[in-house]
């Protein structure tokens, strides 16, 4: 069974992770995605309201347990924050998670997936693959916490093993979805994780966020992935 970090040992790291000398992501186009995320965010909220309050009730009845969950995730440069989804698991299902940790399908214990996972209520399988259970981080986008297009958020634990090359990732605010949602999602390993989000730093451009943001409403359809 792999180890698992300590929760003061992975809320520590992720405190220390803000000394690192980020690229530094900023100038006009980069205010602008800012914005841009915010209004849209607001626009959305408002649109998707009543389905967003339909499946709320559906989380409701489809098992106990809180409809939304809280999360702490790291965000940009290191900065812990409260990342909130639509529950898709079982009310105890950080409890059982250790028992589970020997039939992760991830190739590194960065991350935890399991294709079948005995967790995920039946409800919560339908949200996942189409990815409505994430429509709550738009609240964390109107914060300022995360973007519509960035890398994956991180979860503490996580960040407790990377290395130097790893953390360069949090140089640009997680997002909804990006590079790794629309190449493969749970499909791609931890390393070419890092590599696609390291590239999207490298190459962003508002041009890029917007052909991520074109392409992930297919890649939801299609649901490669999505486990």
């Amino acid at each position: 069974m792999r180890s698992v970090v300590s929760r003061d040992a992975e809320l520590g790291l992720a405190a220390s992770v803000e000394a690192v000398e980020y690229r530094e992501l900023s100038g006009a186009a980069y205010a602008v995605k800012g914005a841009a995320d915010r209004l849209a965010a607001a626009l959305a909220l408002v649109i998707l309201a009543v389905p967003m309050l339909v499946i709320a009730v559906a989380v409701k009845l489809s098992s106990p347990g809180p409809i939304i969950v809280r999360q702490v995730r790291v965000g940009r440069f290191g900065r812990p924050f409260n990342f909130y989804k639509f529950r898709s698991m079982r009310e105890d299902a950080e409890l059982i998670r250790n028992e589970l940790e020997e039939h992760n399908e991830h190739d590194s214990p960065t991350i935890f997936k399991i294709k079948r996972d005995p967790r995920i209520t039946r409800f919560g399988g339908f949200m996942r693959r189409t990815s409505l259970d994430e429509l709550p981080n738009l609240f964390n986008v109107l914060r300022g916490e995360m973007s519509l297009v960035g890398p994956r958020p991180p979860l503490p634990r996580e960040v407790a093993y990377y290395q130097p090359r790893h953390l360069q990732r949090l140089a640009a605010k997680p997002g909804i979805t990006g590079v790794w949602q629309v190449r493969g999602r749970s499909e791609i390993g931890f390393e070419e994780m890092i590599d696609l989000g390291l590239e999207y730093i490298e190459r962003w451009s508002l041009w890029l966020d917007l052909t991520i943001l074109v392409r992930t409403p297919f890649v939801v359809v299609n649901g490669r992935g999505a486990w």
